[in-house]
């Protein structure tokens, strides 16, 4: 289904796309980030914090690190500002980019079981969809956040996977 390379390629699409947001958020004013914007999780901060929130709890799941310390209900309001959202984010974008790097075809091969808070239940789904989870549920709300930024006149970069610096 996928591989480790398409792993490692996505884990750094990650990171550039959030450092293009980055960019975008550190030129906007604090009330721009979180006026409430009609979307799933309000505001954009609402929406990188769900993000941060997401990608935590699956990269936890895979690499057995630790989880968000609140919970998806409280996830958009976790990081108050744009400077905290954004040490977060870039700790975490390097833990995706390691655990990506030691990854070998074989973990990607099984099933993966875990328990959801959010949801009390628990799942068992093929490890490959399990991965792909991480990576297109990072695309589809940085999606939400590119056109709330964009909405606004701001900035968030060049989206296209082609485009990827080293590819």
């Amino acid at each position: 289904m996928i591989g480790v390379e398409w792993v490692r390629m996505m884990a750094r699409y990650n990171a550039w796309q959030n450092e293009q947001v980055m960019v975008a958020v550190r030129r906007l004013p604090p009330q721009e980030l979180t006026q409430d914007r009609g979307a799933f999780f309000g505001s954009i901060l609402g929406t990188l914090n769900h993000l941060v929130w997401g990608d935590m709890m699956w990269t936890s799941r895979f690499d057995g690190g630790p989880e968000p310390e609140v919970s998806m209900k409280e996830a958009p309001g976790w990081f108050p500002t744009a400077g905290a959202w954004e040490a977060a984010r870039f700790q975490l974008d390097g833990r995706i980019k390691i655990w990506a790097a030691a990854l070998r075809e074989i973990d990607l091969v099984g099933d993966l079981e875990w328990y959801s808070k959010a949801y009390d239940a628990t799942y068992r789904k093929p490890m490959g969809v399990c991965v792909m989870q991480l990576f297109n549920h990072q695309t589809h709300h940085r999606g939400q956040v590119h056109a709330m930024l964009t909405s606004i006149g701001a900035d968030p970069g060049v989206t296209d996977l082609p485009f990827l610096p080293g590819n």
